[in-house]
Order: structure tokens, then sequence, then C-alpha cells
């Protein structure tokens, strides 16, 4: 288990939640349209731009998702593989950081998109 503290260290974070989103049932015809070679690089400059204060990262990440079919039990499994992802992997008060703020990226999402109140 190792910090979550560099550049790599987010970039091993985002392929590895991203391995599990490919082969979820639920998750995985959300993302079959994915262009992943522009997709990846563009969350590694989102979590990096979160976690480590890069600020490489521009764009507005909710106006993406708002055409999506999204139901809350799509951001509850979401959130079960981010979290899984990190507890698998990572450890530190960055990891613990990262699912927090996980975690209110699905709240304001959700509430954005009047899944909940």
């Amino acid at each position: 288990m190792q910090e979550l503290e560099t550049r790599s260290d987010i970039e091993q974070m985002v392929d590895r939640f991203y391995d599990k989103v490919k082969q979820d049932e639920l998750l995985a015809p959300l993302f079959a349209h994915v262009d992943w070679p522009h997709h990846l690089p563009t969350m590694y400059k989102f979590w990096a731009s979160m976690l480590l204060g890069e600020q490489s990262y521009r764009g507005n990440p909710f106006q993406k998702h708002m055409p999506l079919p999204l139901e809350v039990s799509h951001f509850n499994r979401w959130l079960m593989l981010f979290n899984e992802t990190i507890e698998e992997n990572f450890k530190g008060e960055k990891a613990e950081e990262a699912k927090a703020r996980a975690q209110n990226i699905a709240a304001v999402f959700q509430y954005r998109l009047n899944l909940i109140s």
C-alpha cells in the first residue's frame, strides 16, 4: 500500500478505477463510446488538480454528464468502485481526501441532476 502523492500515483489510481468501470455491468454501458486515449489524460488532470493542486484541468465536468441517462444507482456504483480502488491501492491523507472529494462530486451531480433533494 502506498501513499497517494504524485502525478504517477494519480494516473495509477485513474487507470485502475476505469479498468473496474469498463468491466462493470451497470457502468460499462455508459462508457461504451468513451474515447479512452482522450478521456484518461483529462481524468489525470482533473484528479491531479483536485488532490495535488496542479491546476492543469480545464473544463466543466458536470456539463459533460448532463446528457447521460444517470440514476442514483450509477453514482452508488461509481463511488463503490472508486472507494474500492483507493482502499486496494493507497493509504494516507490524500487517499482519504480523494474518497471525500468523490463523495462530494457524486452528491453535487445528483442534486444538480434532480436525482436527490
